[in-house]
């Protein structure tokens, strides 16, 4: 089965018989919207990227405490193939799994998994609510104030910049704009 490629629909399907929180799912698209973003940039499979995302967090909702792990397990039951699952399996690196990232697919979902969440709690309190409007500069601002978005551990998004090697603004940038392309899906489109 090595020429097998999961589809974004049996991907979705999977994230929704795991997960039920809208802010679990909202974050996996906005993983995937930023990982296509970041394929296209590249010239890789953007679908394979997506896909990876997409389910990155598969686990997190049911089993947080066998984080990386579970999903893994999952994967492989319904025959993922095993660089997907590598991939799933490093974005927990120093935190839940020591599968360090090796592939610039892993280190670009390593270094944006937990920044995305520092952009969408930064979207909700903007007057706009929305990335549509955001420069990386207000990112950097609340990525220095560690009271706000707390639990985002920005020592992980440094280490992730650090890995591609690029700045913290290119990173945040970059992440802003790919998750332009899902602001409506993930609930961070203008308002009206």
């Amino acid at each position: 089965m090595t020429d097998y490629a999961p589809t974004r629909q049996e991907a979705f399907a999977l994230l929704a018989e795991y997960n039920q929180a809208e802010g679990l799912i909202n974050h996996a698209l906005a993983v995937e919207g930023v990982m296509r973003h970041y394929a296209r940039k590249f010239g890789v499979d953007e679908d394979k990227w997506g896909v990876i995302g997409l389910i990155h967090d598969l686990d997190y909702e049911l089993f947080p405490e066998k984080h990386c792990h579970k999903t893994a397990e999952i994967l492989k039951e319904h025959n993922w193939p095993d660089d997907y699952i590598r991939a799933v399996m490093s974005h927990g690196w120093g935190i839940c799994t020591e599968a360090e990232p090796q592939e610039e697919m892993e280190k670009v979902l390593y270094a944006i998994d937990e920044l995305t969440g520092l952009i969408a709690a930064n979207a909700l309190v903007r007057p706009s609510g929305s990335v549509m409007d955001m420069k990386a500069k207000s990112v950097k601002k609340k990525f220095k104030d560690k009271a706000f978005a707390a639990k985002i551990d920005r020592n992980v998004i440094a280490k992730g910049a650090e890995m591609l090697g690029v700045e913290l603004s290119e990173l945040i940038t970059e992440t802003i704009e790919g998750m332009k392309t899902v602001a409506e899906a993930i609930g961070l489109g203008m308002k009206e």
